[in-house]
């Protein structure tokens, strides 16, 4: 549920509202709002389907070793794309951006798809992430040009309410393609039904570009492009030297850290890893909220086939009640006189997080029943949808204006960073404690061997959660 922010570029020329009385489904903006939409759709489905995938994945390609890698190797490359996508749609316009995002993202599925070994499975996913970039910027930066003020609010809402049917269908539907026709066709039909919404909403972003056009814009600032460079290598690299865990992975793990450090530090307000009072702490909360929670939900669907025998699609439909309660917590905090408890609501998100993660650990307990972790994530979807949607009104509301579009563009920098970093920690313990041995991956049902693995990443990341709600104190300015 990672999106980026329509604010991460320079704003555009508010568009005439030639149409004062119409909505988004008018018949000026239909064709290009269920284009836009439909992206979306697909690329909630895809990230759903990949949950509940992934396990029987990795195991046939004898890879539950690199299980971590093949989500934190999309966030890495993600991390890049979105300073460049942000970039070319300044320079370009978001056309662009957003039909080679499309491309990659093809791309990528088809890699994936096809790979014969888990290392170029894991290589299919960070093109993914690298075309996934570049489109969730370009599709906020065509909202930002093509819809008047008034309708922009409709379609970000419509933006959210595109992940709630494939948090409901994403697991039946992947789940039935993985054990009828197998894992691989999850990713390759995927490419066939890109091809629908470029046909609808084509035409109507030409005309917008052509009512829009966008004046020639500085060069690229070379200095950020290099940092996201840096911080993707870097964090690339700090994952390897993990799965190595020998002498030899000290020499990547060194050079990863030297590369991700000052990336993250230029990137970022200053203040923000020491958690400084006010815009750094919130900027901070954002990565650690996303980290941890997806950390532990890449890990769920695993548990539940591999330790309670549980078939794709009933492991991938443990998740569906986190996508489901995550809109109804966003939809809490938004009520009238929620404003006055927004440090209560962030405080309080964190420690609902960390509630269900540790309570989807249970379920490792064979007296717990299994629809346990069904409920633990419902009740984490809550949290992560008061803690998101608070630290994002907060940072908007500690920004000056002329800084609100750079502060906006960090807050999704850290949202990355903190997948990168805590899903790639999740992977680091996973491969230290035996859960990627092929022993464990062939045991079925029950079995204890990568038992305790899941136990200490359950519980690690239910810490991150605790932490983060320790600091949210620290939103207020001193």
């Amino acid at each position: 549920m990672t999106t980026a922010s329509p604010t991460s570029v320079d704003p555009a020329p508010v568009p005439l509202d030639d149409d004062p009385g119409g909505g988004v489904l008018s018949g000026r903006y239909r064709a290009l709002t269920l284009g836009i939409v439909s992206v979306v759709l697909l690329l909630a489905f895809e990230a759903t389907a990949v949950n509940t995938a992934m396990p029987v994945a990795a195991r046939q390609l004898d890879g539950l070793g690199l299980y971590a890698f093949a989500f934190s190797g999309y966030f890495t490359t993600t991390l890049f794309a979105l300073v460049v996508s942000g970039q070319w749609c300044d320079r370009r316009g978001p056309l662009q951006p957003l039909f080679a995002g499309i491309a990659v993202f093809g791309a990528g599925l088809v890699v994936a798809g096809a790979a014969p070994g888990m290392w170029l499975f894991v290589a299919g996913r960070a093109v993914q992430g690298l075309g996934g970039g570049l489109v969730i910027v370009a599709l906020y930066v065509v909202v930002g040009r093509a819809y008047p003020e008034r309708l922009r609010p409709s379609v970000f809402a419509a933006f959210s309410s595109a992940w709630v049917l494939p948090s409901i269908v994403g697991p039946v539907v992947s789940g039935a393609v993985t054990q009828h026709l197998g894992w691989r066709w999850v990713f390759l039909a995927v490419p066939v039904l890109i091809l629908l919404p470029l046909a609808v909403m084509g035409p109507a972003l030409a005309r917008s570009e052509r009512e829009h056009p966008v004046a020639k814009g500085a060069d690229f600032d070379r200095r950020r492009t290099v940092l996201a460079a840096m911080a993707a290598v870097g964090a690339g690299l700090l994952q390897y030297a993990g799965q190595r865990l020998d002498l030899l992975g000290l020499l990547p793990a060194a050079a990863g850290a030297a590369l991700l450090l000052p990336a993250v530090l230029g990137l970022l307000p200053t203040g923000t890893l020491r958690a400084g009072r006010g815009l750094p702490t919130v900027i901070l909360l954002r990565g650690v909220a996303a980290g941890a929670f997806f950390a532990a939900e890449a890990f769920i669907p695993l548990m539940m086939v591999t330790q309670r025998g549980l078939s794709p699609t009933l492991a991938g439909l443990t998740l569906t009640s986190g996508g489901l309660s995550w809109a109804l917590g966003s939809w809490l905090q938004g009520r009238p006189g929620a404003e006055r408890y927004r440090e209560a609501m962030i405080r309080g998100g964190f420690v609902l997080t960390a509630v269900a993660i540790a309570g989807a650990a249970l379920v490792l307990v064979p007296a717990v029943p299994a629809w346990v972790a069904a409920v633990a994530w419902g009740v984490g979807g809550i949290g992560m949808g008061l803690t998101v949607a608070s630290v994002s009104v907060l940072m908007m509301k500690l920004s000056a204006p002329e800084d609100a579009g750079a502060n906006s563009a960090s807050l999704q920098m850290s949202d990355a960073l903190g997948n990168v970093l805590l899903v790639g920690l999740a992977g680091v313990l996973f491969a230290a404690l035996g859960g990627g041995s092929l022993a464990a991956a062939h045991e079925g049902a029950g079995s204890t061997g990568s038992a305790g693995a899941f136990t200490v990443i359950f519980l690690t990341m239910a810490g991150v959660a605790l932490l983060g709600a320790l600091v949210s104190g620290r939103v207020r300015r001193a």
